[in-house]
């Protein structure tokens, strides 16, 4: 099978896969982090300079230089979330109880490939999903005024060029293609009734719809200053998209219509990530990591409908969010690798914006993971991740973004596992050696 029929052919099996997934936002707001396997077991430390292995090329495209050869790989990520809306007896609508666990099981994942032209230029292809959301309250409940439920999916496709200037100093770049799809619902007044009949068991629901494709880009480094000390900062940039799509409601619940075309701007946020891997023994390296997302870049979208008037928005105004990880590897022998790392994620989302749509806190990450070299070409990597969240309210009184007459105050309660897997296998003979640079020789 050729290079480039093995290459689409794992990208189409990629494609497929998230096509069929469902995110559940773990990576601070709706992002999800969720890329790799292999770094998931350090908590993502070290993940831009190479702890993924090929699967850093996510957040540094980079990498794809310390891979020698023709490399696959494929990683897939069980995500299974509680989260619980528990409103307090002060609420008006505490009687309809609380959300039940609007946190939704999830499957995602995400491919890898790379090729070594020759000893200066590689070339990859990464598949993946970096935004999803998926939360569904029960149909009636307190709070169905401001959520029921939300869903926001995504599919990234980044093609890379990388070049290895020299031993110590390595660059590369890519175009990336997103598609991006987001659905809301909430409660609305029973046509005709008053604003308050939306609070009411069975009231009906308006729901928002839109989608998009967009483009941006990755670029990244990685140095090398000393044997066995790697540096890696990688970028990935804002993605601009008009959403578009309707906005449907009952006649007479919110306006003359029941059905309108809508559009609205929505930029995801960029990132950097900066990652160092240090090898402390033959046996052992630790890896640290940082990275910054750009939350603050959403803002308020506006939904415009026909004749370019706002029809209603999305509140958002995040701030830019934070990540900082440590992690270390223990070579058991030739065949297997373990590891574990922690992290601390600071949130985008406060008290003073924290919706029912996504009740997001500061959270911990602690995780365990191994790698399981089947032969010189093929392994296998595992890992799990358990996250404490600290105690989440929300508080949506008079002043509040979300704010719509109706007081609602609650306490969260979440936590999330994750258990991960992947395969990485080598499609050319480690044995044979890569072709060198051609040389222009004068006649």
């Amino acid at each position: 099978m050729g290079l480039l029929s093995r290459s689409l052919s794992l990208a189409a099996v990629s494609l497929a896969a998230l096509i069929a997934a469902q995110g559940g936002a773990q990576a601070g707001a709706f992002a999800l982090r969720e890329q790799s396997a292999t770094a998931q077991g350090y908590s993502f430390a070290g993940a831009a300079s190479g702890s993924g292995y090929l699967s850093s090329m996510f957040w540094n495209p980079a990498v794809i230089t310390m891979m020698p050869g023709w490399w696959s790989e494929g990683h897939a990520s069980l995500i299974i979330p509680r989260v619980d809306i528990n409103p307090l007896p002060s609420v008006p609508t505490f009687a309809l109880g609380g959300s039940g666990d609007i946190g939704q099981d999830a499957f995602l994942a995400a491919g890898y490939s790379s090729y070594q032209i020759n000893d200066m230029f590689w070339v990859g292809l990464s598949t993946t999903s970096p935004y999803g959301l998926v939360t569904d309250p029960r149909q009636n409940w307190s709070g169905q005024l401001y959520s029921r439920s939300s869903r926001i999916f995504s599919v990234n496709v980044n093609p890379v060029v990388g070049v290895k200037v020299n031993d110590w100093f390595s660059f590369a770049v890519g175009p990336s293609l997103q598609y991006f799809d987001i659905t809301l619902k909430r409660a609305v007044p029973f046509p005709g009734a008053p604003a308050a009949s939306a609070t009411l068991p069975g009231a009906p629901s308006a729901i928002l719809d839109g989608d998009d494709i967009g483009f941006g880009f990755t670029a990244g480094v990685t140095i090398t200053p000393f044997a066995g000390t790697t540096i890696g900062i990688g970028y990935r940039s804002q993605v601009e998209h008009e959403l578009e799509g309707n906005l449907e409601a009952p006649l007479g619940s919110i306006g003359p219509f029941s059905r309108l075309p809508i559009t609205a701007k929505l930029k995801t946020p960029d990132q950097v990530t900066i990652g160092l891997s240090q090898v402390i023994t033959p046996a052992v390296t630790v890896h640290a990591g940082f990275e910054w997302t750009n939350w603050s870049v959403l803002k308020t979208p506006l939904v415009i409908g026909p004749g370019g008037a706002a029809v209603t928005d999305i509140p958002l105004n995040y701030e830019d969010g934070y990540f900082y990880s440590l992690g270390l590897d223990y070579k058991v022998n030739d065949q297997w690798i373990v590891r574990a790392g922690v992290a601390y994620e600071q949130s985008p989302i406060d008290t003073q914006i924290r919706s029912t749509r996504l009740p997001d806190n500061d959270r911990i990450w602690a995780s365990i993971g191994a790698t399981y070299q089947w032969n010189d070409k093929l392994s296998f990597d595992v890992a799990y991740t358990h996250i404490f969240t600290r105690e989440t309210d929300i508080r949506i009184l008079p002043g509040h973004q979300d704010f719509e007459g109706l007081p609602f105050v609650a306490d969260v309660d979440s936590d999330t596992d994750i258990i991960s897997a992947a395969v990485r296998y080598r499609w050319d003979d480690p044995k044979v050696a890569i072709p060198a640079v051609p040389l222009v020789r004068k006649n």
